[in-house]
């Protein structure tokens, strides 16, 4: 009894200091589920009041429609709301996705495109893999609070998904390591993972996906990933925006004038153009992988592909002494 009373105590005293560390672990016990610091300290987390609701005004618009969309709070799935079909948008419901502040938005990791959004290998890639090396920081895109932080074994590995006050979630998979718990708040640009190649991945990068109630979007409508950042402040949501596959240049406006009976329009503005920048040339980074055959050893594969032993180890985070498997991808570019 005497130690109960001295946690409760201690978790009180620490508890406004300590939402400023940086958490590093959790740990179940009869008290609940407590969130252990860099600084070595802990508190106690608070799960039990917050409803998912990040953003009102989007969840009020998305409830208009029979059945309303789904979009609960659960730390142990990656989809939550799978009955969602937003073919069925007949609205145009506009996110500002700048919520928090006029700059709320971070590239989560530098490195050059290596596969986009669209068909690939006979279904739909719903995301974005964006080139790294393993153990690279992986920053949240936007502020917002943790829904998911931990391995899926459906093939994404270590996975964070974060909620946004913009009316989003983001996506982060294949890391190699998770510096943050779910239902812990963060900003835009926090780190929240190390880059990796766990799951069903072949060779180091970031997959990075934008949804909206569990629909996924091409992140190119939103962010030029050539310059780092967003290509506009607001993001037009309609049903063409779902459509697998599609391109950012597929999306459209609702014109009021031409919608028929069944259509709704919800916050119809001018659209204005956004003022074309001129293109910015970058070195291009060709990502190469081999594919192990028998009798093949990294010292073989280094030379044929005229890199080395220790270039081959820091690409794919191993060692030389690590046994290769026939069959592996293996990154030698």
């Amino acid at each position: 009894m005497r130690f109960k009373l001295f946690c409760i105590g201690f978790i009180s005293f620490f508890s406004l200091t300590l939402l400023a560390q940086k958490a590093i672990d959790t740990v179940d016990t009869p008290m609940g589920k407590i969130v252990i610091f860099n600084n070595r300290t802990w508190s106690l987390l608070n799960e039990s009041t917050f409803n998912g609701i990040l953003n009102t005004r989007v969840h009020q618009e998305v409830q208009m429609y029979n059945p309303p969309f789904n979009q609960a709070w659960n730390n142990e799935s990656c989809f939550t709301g799978k009955n969602n079909d937003l073919s069925r948008l007949t609205d145009t419901i506009i996110l500002n996705l700048n919520y928090k502040t006029e700059d709320d938005f971070t590239i989560p990791v530098k490195g050059v495109v290596t596969s986009r959004y669209g068909f690939r290998s006979g279904r739909n890639h719903n995301g974005i893999d964006l080139g790294l090396n393993i153990g690279d920081t992986v920053r949240a895109a936007f502020s917002g609070k943790i829904r998911y932080a931990k391995f899926n074994d459906g093939g994404f590995g270590n996975l964070v998904i974060i909620r946004h006050h913009n009316g989003l979630e983001t996506f982060y998979a294949h890391m190699s390591k998770l510096i943050v718990v779910p239902n812990q708040d963060v900003k835009s640009g926090e780190p929240i993972g190390l880059g990796g190649n766990t799951g069903r991945s072949f060779g180091p990068h970031l997959h990075f996906e934008v949804r909206f109630y569990d629909s996924p979007l091409n992140p190119e409508e939103i962010i030029d990933f050539t310059v780092k950042e967003l290509k506009k402040p607001e993001l037009t949501v309609n049903k063409a925006l779902f459509r697998p596959g599609a391109k950012p240049s597929e999306n459209f406006e609702v014109d009021p004038l031409a919608a028929n009976e069944n259509d709704t329009v919800v916050n119809v503005q001018p659209i204005l153009k956004p003022v074309t920048k001129p293109p910015v040339k970058v070195p291009t980074v060709q990502v190469k992988y081999y594919k192990i055959k028998s009798g093949d050893t990294l010292t073989e594969i280094a030379a044929r592909n005229n890199t080395t032993v220790s270039k081959l180890c820091q690409l794919n985070g191993i060692k030389p002494s690590t046994p290769i498997q026939v069959g592996r991808s293996l990154r030698v570019k």
